[in-house]
């Protein structure tokens, strides 16, 4: 059965205050729509967890750095909706604009330090919006526990410190990166590749994967990035924005895997942006 498509905050919130007389724990699952397996996963976890559960689709404006980006970011909640069914949730919240940014809307919020390298350095002003329309869904929803992918790592951590920070008193779960069976990791953006770039879209996964391996065998950074950044041109990819080795818990860069590290990438191909990110397992002393 489809569940309800609420678009109201007033609506959310006489069903969630019902479902706390019933002592629910209520999960949170926030995306920007055209659903793929990835979100699923997302709503599969909350389920497993929860008594409750919300899935969000709301496209964020706040978030996009190019108004051509969010007039062409798929819009699919028909589709979506119909996606959701067999995973039973409770309601979906489809706000309309006015119920995230009203009228005179004034309230920014923004996390230092987390936010200003990697995408915070290529996408300026991107992570307060994702602060920004989190943290009004955290506190709209009153949710329990809230679901996200690692892959968008950067926005986990960013979204973790946010809700630690205010005081939301919610717990922010990180779920594991779903690929293709190609190793692609799955994104809503994916949509808009050719089936021939989509070919060449798999070579990233491999090419991160054997760089990990490398740096966690004790090779060089520099070398090896060369090499990978090398990889990525021959496959056909265009300009690589970062492909950096970094602390997992604080973002700091390193060069080598010394404590519990994450490789990170952004990539574009045929005019679409790419990202994706690794454990990178710590070296042995």
């Amino acid at each position: 059965m489809t569940a309800p498509i609420l678009r109201r905050l007033s609506d959310l919130r006489a069903l969630h205050s019902d479902w706390r007389r019933e002592g629910a724990r209520i999960g949170l699952v926030p995306t920007m729509g055209a659903l793929h397996d990835g979100h699923l996963s997302l709503v599969t976890a909350a389920k497993a967890t929860c008594d409750r559960v919300i899935v969000t689709i709301f496209v964020n404006p706040r978030q996009f750095n190019s108004l051509e980006d969010l007039a062409k970011y798929p819009r699919t909640e028909h589709e979506d909706a119909e996606k959701l069914a067999p995973y039973g949730v409770d309601a979906i919240y489809v706000p309309d604009p006015d119920q995230i940014y009203p009228d005179g809307y004034a309230t920014n919020v923004s996390v230092s330090g987390l936010t200003d390298v990697l995408e915070g350095e290529f996408r300026p002003g991107h992570f307060d919006g994702v602060a920004t329309v989190v943290a009004k869904l955290f506190l709209q929803s009153g949710a329990d526990q809230a679901f996200f992918g690692e892959k968008d790592y950067q926005q986990l951590m960013v979204v973790t410190r946010m809700a630690r920070d205010l005081d939301i008193p919610i717990t922010v779960q990180g779920c594991a990166t779903i690929r293709e069976p190609s190793g692609l990791a799955m994104s809503s953006r994916n949509m808009r590749l050719s089936p021939e770039a989509l070919g060449r879209a798999a070579e990233l996964y491999p090419v991160l994967r054997e760089l990990a391996d490398q740096l966690q065998a004790g090779a060089d950074f520099d070398e090896s990035t060369t090499l990978a950044r090398t990889a990525l041109a021959n496959a056909g990819f265009g300009e690589v924005e970062y492909l950096d080795l970094r602390c997992a818990e604080t973002l700091a860069p390193l060069s080598h895997p010394d404590r519990p590290a994450r490789l990170l990438v952004a990539v574009w191909l045929d005019g679409i942006r790419l990202i994706d990110n690794i454990t990178v397992d710590q070296l042995s002393n």
